[in-house]
């Protein structure tokens, strides 16, 4: 599957003077060589470094802590796979036949990877500013979600955690449902057990810890429609 080219006015924001760059961005490795996980390894840190400047710069009295805590939420792999869907990536991606006939297009590891990929191509293509000016608005909406006192909010396990304690409730057991796909690309299956009062929830992700925060989610919404 050949990967359809960004021109001025897509949505990336960012006309490429090497086209090169962004072929090899949205070219996965079961496609072959040269893929985008070099540039992965790169745009991962370029975004890290762009989120903490705006974060920094955003909340002048957060601590370490917060800082750390409200970066961790924004570059998160289901954060980053939002806004590859955004950015159309899954359709202009180069998938090798076995990931394309898994639906590795729609995947949020494969669409997080990209993110950070042509992240790096932008800043190879025109440097870090410019690669700033056109990165940060794609996560303006989440960065204007996190509360602005600098304590983002805590997540699903330890809200669900504090929840059933502060009602001396026993807490939640997680149990590993099912795991599939290729060893680099698994999605696990985990099922979220409340005794009292009774919940059961299953939530699914990339890893072990996506699925058991998406479990988690999906119990505090019931126990708060009860």
């Amino acid at each position: 599957m050949a990967s359809k080219t960004f021109q001025r006015g897509d949505r990336i924001g960012h006309s490429f003077n090497d086209q090169g760059l962004l072929k090899q961005a949205l070219t996965h490795r079961s496609a072959g060589t040269p893929h985008n996980e070099r540039l992965e390894f790169l745009g991962d840190s370029i975004v890290n470094m762009i989120i903490a400047r705006a974060l920094y710069e955003r909340w002048p009295k957060a601590d370490e802590g917060a800082l750390t805590r409200g970066r961790a939420e924004l570059v998160r792999e289901g954060a980053l796979a939002v806004i590859g869907r955004d950015l159309e990536l899954g359709e202009r991606l180069t998938l090798g036949p076995g990931e394309m006939k898994s639906g590795g297009q729609r995947r949020d590891s494969i669409l997080a990877d990209a993110v950070e990929a042509v992240v790096a191509a932008i800043f190879l293509d025109a440097g870090f500013d410019a690669c700033q000016s056109v990165v940060l608005p794609w996560f303006e909406a989440s960065l204007a979600a996190l509360p602005a006192t600098g304590k983002p909010a805590k997540d699903p396990k330890t809200r669900l955690q504090e929840w059933l304690q502060a009602r001396q409730k026993t807490l939640p057991v997680y149990e590993l449902v099912s795991e599939s796909g290729d060893a680099h690309a698994k999605l696990f299956k985990v099922r979220c057990s409340i005794v009292d009062p009774s919940v059961g929830t299953e939530g699914e992700g990339t890893s072990r810890r996506l699925a058991e925060q998406q479990a988690a989610a999906a119990a505090i919404e019931q126990l708060d429609s009860k």
